[in-house]
């Protein structure tokens, strides 16, 4: 290989996934010359392998089912999906995997692209080998923001190599429906996409390690979305372990720690991220090669002065629109730095991500979908603060009946008795993802609950679920 040339910009952004893009979207409003490198295709795994193609797949399932839900649409409504429809309205959401309007895009924001595979090779300098195996030099003036995003992470099984095993990536990109799938993990992957593959005709087995779905949400998130599932014909075991995997004539074999034998046609393993920081050359700046990069709020890697990491890489919150977030914030406080202005790094100043630590809103596209943003009453209770949640159902609500007959979900805030604000709030139920932005304000705004009293939720709408939540925290 052969180093062809060497150029230098003020920023140089190593991944171009949404959060690598709208860093150099950032700094090149800013007036600061870009350079972006990516080795896949622009948009990155939220537009080819997660965000985008998992909600295509999933809003026919969601619609079907809230069809079903409603006399004069229940009986048209009770067919099997399309599912070659389906999966073709997917591959127009993935753009077919082309990014050519995205690298249109990217032009038109003034930064330049280097295809290829991109490593530090010291302070501020990035070394791009391109597919035809030539070398290019970046230098960054200011700085280099990493955002590689995270990989699938595979667990180390008897036979699982062999076997074959689908991640996120198969599942999502998949040509067929297997007729038979296993889903390892209780997590949103897991969830979503064993609704999906049930519904577009797989017959789906979930094994889960620990007593529940949705671990990371309020209890009662993963116990609806398991009921739906288990009655769409999902077989959902929690308790379980899978002790080796593998491949016979094409079929899956897997056993797990009750020493059950499970076959399918294809398993797809949920089971957690890893950093692609593995390859990345961080040992030439003194950091260790596959770890997670920790930032300050201005999302600038602790011990140094040039290099940001941006979006799931610095697993601050591993969620596209929070990494978008970021990079926000870290092309504002790089713009910043460049001109020697002086940061507003208070909690929520503009150089400052503090939502990361205190308003992270997530939505889960199961049926129902579940909707939570800030804290956990478990969360809430471990930081230390005096709290008190407040359920309500879902029934108590006009606008859930309206929405369709027989609407099962359930709301919980959690409200600070110190200062009486909110600390996080959690819906779950058809068509509640629409709601927790309202949630995500009211955190954020510090809003009091006394305030809130003011804002009048529309009749009938599931938003009126916000006045049964403060009447119970007033009469109880």
């Amino acid at each position: 290989m052969t180093e062809t040339e060497s150029n230098t910009y003020d920023v140089v952004v190593i991944g171009a996934g949404p959060v690598g893009e709208n860093v150099a979207d950032r700094t090149r409003a800013a007036g600061l010359t870009t350079a972006v490198v990516e080795s896949e295709l622009l948009g990155g795994e939220c537009s080819y392998w997660a965000c985008m193609p998992s909600k295509a797949l999933l809003r026919p399932v969601i619609a079907q089912a809230d069809a079903r839900r409603l006399p004069g649409l229940a009986q048209a409504a009770r067919g099997p999906l399309d599912t070659q429809a389906v999966l073709a309205r997917r591959d127009e959401y993935t753009s077919h995997w082309q990014d050519d309007g995205q690298a249109d895009w990217l032009a038109g924001t003034g930064a330049d692209l280097y295809r290829g595979h991109g490593r530090l090779s010291g302070p501020r300098t990035v070394t791009v080998t391109g597919p035809d195996g030539t070398v290019t030099t970046l230098t960054a003036r200011h700085a280099v923001a990493v955002a590689t995003g995270t990989r699938a992470q595979l667990p180390d099984l008897p036979g699982l190599a062999e076997a074959g095993p689908w991640t996120s990536r198969e599942a999502t990109s998949a040509k067929a429906a297997p007729g038979r799938l296993i889903v390892v993990g209780g997590g949103v992957v897991a969830t979503e996409m064993a609704t999906a593959w049930q519904a577009l005709g797989s017959r789906v087995t979930l094994l889960v390690r620990g007593k529940g779905l949705l671990g990371r949400m309020e209890p009662f998130a993963g116990e609806l979305v398991a009921e739906a599932l288990t009655e769409a014909g999902a077989d959902i075991r929690t308790g379980t372990s899978v002790e080796s995997v593998r491949r016979e004539n094409g079929t899956v074999v897997a056993v797990t720690s009750a020493g059950d034998r499970i076959e399918a046609d294809e398993i797809l393993f949920a089971t957690g991220r890893a950093p692609r920081t593995d390859d990345l050359g961080l040992e030439t700046v003194g950091l260790e090669p596959g770890s997670w990069l920790d930032t300050d709020d201005s999302l600038r890697v602790t011990g140094t002065d040039w290099l940001y990491a941006v979006g799931d890489v610095n697993h601050r919150a591993l969620l596209t629109h929070q990494g978008k977030y970021q990079a926000r914030i870290a092309g504002a406080a790089i713009a910043a730095r460049a001109a020697g202005d002086t940061l507003l790094e208070e909690p929520w100043g503009a150089h400052a991500a503090t939502a990361d630590h205190h308003a992270v809103p997530q939505v889960v596209f199961t049926d129902p979908e579940a909707a939570a943003v800030g804290l956990s009453l478990a969360e809430a209770e471990q930081a230390g603060h005096r709290v008190r949640a407040v359920d309500v159902e879902f029934s108590s609500v006009a606008g859930a009946g309206l929405y369709g007959d027989g609407y099962r979900g359930r709301a919980r805030m959690i409200v600070d008795l110190e200062d009486e604000i909110l600390r996080g709030v959690t819906f779950v139920g058809p068509g509640v993802g629409e709601l927790i932005h309202s949630a995500t304000i009211a955190i954020t705004g510090r809003v009091p609950v006394s305030r809130l009293w003011h804002a009048v939720p529309s009749y009938p709408t599931l938003s009126e679920v916000w006045l049964r939540l403060l009447e119970a925290y007033r009469d109880n």
